[in-house]
């Protein structure tokens, strides 16, 4: 293990929440006389090392499929797919195919809060909520909690700035994850909702419930908060989320095929992968009432209640070309932020949070800062059936790898770190980068 890791290794553990657990429980591994997986796209025989990488992927980790995208100073220079997309179809996943692509959707939205922050609609220090019967100004949401709940007063102290570092107060390690089962049923049964519970629902709830930790004191990954935030850009555009994303955040960076997912498979979008959970795995309870038991990625979760913190779907290549749109590598006509803005994104945030520490969670991103102002930055992304890693190199390089299934716990955090080096040890054998750029050939 590399202690100093390029991208992920401990800081990959800080995100998800998990101990340092690196023993594969051994479902790794294809059966003998597995056909080669199909791999689309134009090959290139100079990054060839990528493509060994993430066929031993598919099979060390009997994955159905995967697509990587890659790109050199704001080219992309390899856009494949791998694998299957449809196991039952025998369809394979192309370059474009869409993935969930689960915790990445967060750099999404905090380059939303950002944008909206950058034209002067937002105050960063502005109170997430509203204290009934207070004054409205200084603060964005106006929800109530549920009817006769003891409300912890902290959480009229929760700034949008706090949020975007995971520092608004609910740590899931000391209390709950409420974005799953089975509190998103809780949730709807205690403000009389019919189940799945909604984002706007959800919050209501956890106004009742006390805080794990004074806001601002630390850091605890929170997928909560990053729905707190959507309903923030909601609040302060008027717009449904995913409106307000796609047209000032994702469209100047070219992108438009991206679109928030959904939760059962008869929603599956146009290019969008079939998502499997791994071998052997148990039917869960479904979210929807009348659900029975169901796979784990289809109704185990409430993927629509997840927009801001885990619900777009998006292909390799939309990942890569979000990224080098915004740190200005690839040049648009209208940039998503300004560098200044970008700048503030990635920047450490103040004491007490992170002091001392080589990486850190700024707004949306884990950042390492390298000599010579630059950076590595990165999330990853995990659900049941999704496994997802985007990295910006301080060096010129980003890449985005996504599959269509997970192993199941411990083992799929070994895959990310075997997915997170062997990326970083196929640039290193790269002797020659190619000249040529590939994103015009995918719209």
């Amino acid at each position: 293990m590399r202690i100093l890791s390029k991208s992920l290794t401990i800081p990959l553990m800080l995100v998800l929440g998990v101990g340092l657990l690196l023993v594969s429980t051994g479902q790794g591994g294809a059966k003998a006389g597995q056909l080669t997986p199909p791999v689309t796209g134009s090959p290139v025989p100079s990054l060839a090392s990528f493509d060994r990488l993430m066929l031993n992927l598919l099979k060390r980790w009997n994955l159905p499929g995967g697509a990587l995208a890659v790109a050199k100073d704001g080219r992309l220079v390899l856009a494949r797919g791998y694998g299957y997309a449809d196991k039952e179809r025998q369809e394979p996943v192309q370059p474009e195919s869409l993935f969930r692509i689960a915790s990445i959707s967060k750099p999404i939205t905090a380059a939303a809060v950002l944008k909206l922050w950058e034209e002067g609609r937002l105050d960063l220090d502005a109170k997430a909520f509203c204290r009934p019967g207070g004054p409205q100004t200084g603060c964005i949401l106006t929800l109530t909690p549920p009817p006769g709940a003891r409300v912890d007063g902290r959480v009229y102290s929760v700034t949008v700035r706090q949020l975007l570092h995971h520092a608004g107060g609910w740590d899931r390690e000391r209390s709950f994850d409420p974005m799953f089962m089975p509190y998103t049923k809780l949730a709807a049964q205690v403000l009389g909702q019919p189940p799945p519970a909604s984002c706007e629902v959800i919050i209501r709830y956890m106004l009742g419930q006390p805080l794990d930790f004074t806001p601002g004191t630390r850091y605890a990954y929170s997928n909560f908060g990053y729905c707190v935030l959507g309903e923030i850009i909601e609040a302060v555009t008027g717009q449904s989320y995913e409106a307000f994303v796609r047209e000032a955040v994702l469209a100047p960076a070219g992108i438009s095929r991206m679109r928030l997912g959904h939760t059962l498979l008869k929603d599956r979008a146009e290019g969008e992968v079939k998502y499997y959970d791994y071998p052997g795995a148990p039917l869960v309870e479904s979210v929807f009432p009348s659900g029975g038991r169901v796979p784990f990625p289809y109704g185990g979760f409430y993927l629509e209640a997840m927009a801001a913190h885990g619900g777009w779907i998006a292909s390799a290549i939309d990942l890569v070309r979000f990224v080098t749109a915004l740190d200005g590598r690839r040049q648009v006509p209208k940039p998503p932020l300004k560098p200044e803005t970008v700048q503030l994104m990635i920047s450490r945030p103040a004491p007490p949070l992170w002091v001392g520490t080589a990486y850190y969670y700024a707004m949306g991103w884990l950042v390492r800062p390298v000599s010579g102002g630059e950076a590595n930055w990165w999330h990853d992304g995990s659900l049941p059936g999704t496994s997802s890693l985007l990295v910006r190199t301080y060096h010129g390089l980003t890449w985005a790898a996504l599959f269509n299934s997970r192993p199941a716990y411990p083992s799929w955090l070994q895959l990310m770190r075997e997915l997170d080096d062997g990326l970083w040890q196929a640039a290193g054998q790269v002797t020659s980068w190619p000249t040529h750029d590939l994103f015009e050939r995918y719209p």
